[in-house]
C-alpha cells in the first residue's frame, strides 16, 4: 500500500499542472496600483505573506495542523518558483468564546472571549505552548520565517482601526453580505467594568455611531452591569470584537493596500462558501475584483458522513469519533511520537497533497488522512 491517494479529476485540477498555479494570475498581475505587470518575473511584488488564522480555543486538532503545514509548504514552493521572499503570518484568534450565558430577563445570549477570560500573558503562554513549537519546527525545516499576531494585537493596531472607521459610512452597502439573515453585522465591545468582559453575542442592543472621521461611539448592555458606552479611536478605545465575516472584511480590506506585499489567505475548505460573502462585501464597500485578496483553500478532513471533522461536536457529545480516526487527531499533543517526528510526517503528507492538483483540491476522510500520516511513503510515486 502506498501513501499516495487515488484522486479523481476535477475542472480545477484539470486546468493546473501544480497546485500553486492557482495563485499565478495574482502574482503575475502585480499590485493593483497602476504598476506595469511583469511578464516573466513578477518584480512588482516585494514579498508574499501567507496568512493562516486559527481560533485559540484549546489544543489544535489535525485539521488545524494540516492547514498550517500547507501554508509553510506553499510558501516554500512560491519562493522557489517566483524568486520572491515568502513568510507565514499566524493569526491567533483569541476572540473565540470562552464562556457563554443567557440573560434570564431577555433571553439574549452573552459571551466572554478567551482574550477577556484569560488575559494577555495567559494567551501568550497558550500560543507559545500549543502552536509555536510546530511553527518553529516547520520554519526550520523549510527555511520559511513566520510571525504570530493575536487578534487582540490586530484589533488594537492603528491601521486595522482606521480601516474599520473608514468602512462604517459604507457598511449599509455590505451589511446583507456580512449578515444575510438579519442585515446586522455583529460587533461586540466587552463591558469595561473591571474583571467583567461580557458582551452580547448577537449584538441585539449594541449600537455604533460615527462621531467623526476618527471616532465612533458604541453603546451596549452588559449582562451584569447594564448599559454602557465607549469611544473607539484609531489608537485608543475598547476591545473591538467583530463577528467572523465582519472581521474578515476589515482584515482583508486592511491587507489590500498596495505596499508591495501580496497577502494570500490560507483557509480550510469549509471557508469556500463564506469567502464568497466576504468578497461580495469587499466589492460593496469599494474594492474592485483585482483588489480582492488572493485565497488558497486547503483540503478538508471529513467524517464518514461528509461533515467536517469537528473537535467541538465530539467534545460536546454530539457525534462520535469516526471510524479510522484516533484521539491524537482531535488533540495533536497525543501524537505517539516526538514533535519533530510529527512535523516531518506533516511535511511528508503536504508533499503528497501538493504533488498533484487532484490530490490538493479535494477532501479526505479522517481514516485516509490517518493512513497517509502513519504509512511509510515513497516520495517519488507519480499520481494515478
Amino acid at each position: 500500500m502506498t501513501m499516495h491517494p487515488v484522486s479523481p479529476n476535477t475542472v480545477l485540477a484539470n486546468a493546473l499542472h501544480h497546485a500553486e498555479d492557482v495563485l499565478t494570475p495574482r502574482i503575475l498581475a502585480g499590485p493593483p496600483n497602476g504598476a506595469s505587470p511583469a511578464r516573466a518575473k513578477p518584480r512588482a511584488w516585494g514579498r508574499i505573506v501567507l496568512v493562516v488564522g486559527t481560533q485559540i480555543n484549546g489544543a489544535p486538532h489535525l485539521g488545524t495542523s494540516l492547514v498550517q503545514s500547507l501554508a509553510f509548504a506553499m510558501a516554500a514552493r512560491l519562493r522557489a518558483r517566483f524568486g520572491l521572499p515568502a513568510e507565514v503570518l499566524f493569526s491567533a484568534l483569541d476572540n473565540a468564546p470562552y464562556d457563554l450565558a443567557t440573560d434570564p430577563a431577555t433571553g439574549h445570549r452573552y459571551q466572554r472571549a478567551y482574550a477577556q477570560a484569560l488575559g494577555d500573558q495567559a494567551l501568550t503562554d497558550l500560543v507559545a505552548a500549543l502552536y509555536e513549537p510546530l511553527f518553529t519546527a516547520l520554519s526550520r525545516r523549510l527555511g520559511i520565517p513566520f510571525r504570530v499576531e493575536t487578534y487582540t494585537q490586530q484589533q488594537a493596531g492603528e491601521h486595522f482601526r482606521r480601516t474599520w472607521l473608514q468602512v462604517l459610512p459604507r457598511i449599509d452597502a455590505a451589511r446583507w453580505w456580512l449578515a444575510p439573515s438579519t442585515g446586522t453585522p455583529h460587533i461586540r465591545v466587552p463591558c469595561p467594568h473591571l474583571g467583567c468582559g461580557w458582551a452580547e453575542k448577537h449584538a441585539e442592543r449594541t449600537r455604533v455611531y460615527l462621531v467623526g472621521p476618527d471616532a465612533a461611539r458604541v453603546t451596549a448592555v452588559c449582562l451584569h452591569h447594564g448599559p454602557y458606552e465607549t469611544t473607539i479611536r484609531p489608537t485608543t478605545g475598547a476591545y473591538l470584537d467583530l463577528a467572523t465575516l465582519y472581521r474578515n472584511l476589515v482584515k482583508e480590506l486592511a491587507l489590500s493596500s498596495p505596499r508591495g506585499t501580496l497577502h494570500v489567505m490560507v483557509k480550510g475548505g469549509d471557508w469556500v462558501f463564506g469567502s464568497h460573502l466576504v468578497d461580495e462585501a469587499l466589492q460593496a464597500v469599494g474594492l474592485t475584483r483585482a483588489q480582492l485578496p488572493a485565497r488558497l483553500f486547503c483540503p478538508q478532513i471529513v467524517t464518514d458522513t461528509g461533515a467536517k471533522l469537528s473537535k467541538s461536536l465530539m467534545r460536546e457529545g454530539h457525534t462520535p469519533l469516526p471510524d479510522g480516526a484516533t484521539a491524537w487527531m482531535l488533540d495533536t499533543r497525543q501524537w505517539p511520537g516526538s514533535l519533530p517526528q510529527y512535523a516531518e510526517q506533516l511535511l511528508t503528507l503536504t508533499e503528497t497533497l501538493l504533488s498533484d492538483p487532484r490530490h490538493f483540491f479535494r477532501s479526505y476522510s479522517a481514516a485516509e488522512i490517518g493512513r497517509m500520516m502513519t504509512a511509510p511513503a515513497p516520495r517519488s510515486v507519480p499520481a494515478p
